[in-house]
């Protein structure tokens, strides 16, 4: 499988330099995110390696006609399909199998001050994450509410 493709990439207006790469293990009914950073705002190209993930991005630049509108793609290692998630939009995913591995390339670096979070059950978005029992990290489950986030313009 080609994962990174310097021509195709150009073609489709996607970015040609990262500067870091991820790997995400979560176990089933994980739910991670909303993430974002706002002072460097990452652009992630993402895909799941082994199990399966729904995959989400919210749009929350506050001038953009679909604010608040997310997007959900089922990431599996049989499918090999890849999400970009631009920069600027908060990025989840909920783990549907027992387990996944989740590779992601991002176009800037990881920048601690600039971390936020989104509630990733804030009922003004309403996302389906598909799972029955969602286990949260504590930093996720303290996320705020997209009319009370810190947004881009």
């Amino acid at each position: 499988m080609e994962t990174f493709h310097l021509a195709k990439f150009r073609e489709l207006g996607l970015p040609e330099e990262f500067e870091q790469d991820n790997h995400s293990y979560s176990m089933g009914g994980v739910v991670r995110g909303l993430h974002y950073q706002l002072e460097r705002p990452q652009g992630k190209i993402v895909r799941c390696t082994r199990g399966a993930i729904l995959d989400v991005a919210v749009d929350i630049r506050r001038s953009s006609p679909t604010f608040g509108k997310w997007v959900g793609v089922e990431l599996t290692a049989e499918n090999r399909r890849m999400l970009w998630i631009p920069p600027s939009f908060a990025h989840g995913f909920s783990t549907l199998s027992e387990e996944a591995d989740v590779l992601y390339k991002c176009t800037t670096a990881w920048h601690q001050p600039s971390d936020r979070s989104i509630l990733w059950n804030d009922p003004d978005l309403g996302i389906d994450w598909r799972v029955s029992q969602p286990v949260v990290s504590d930093k996720d489950a303290v996320g705020k509410p997209l009319r009370e986030a810190e947004l881009f313009a």
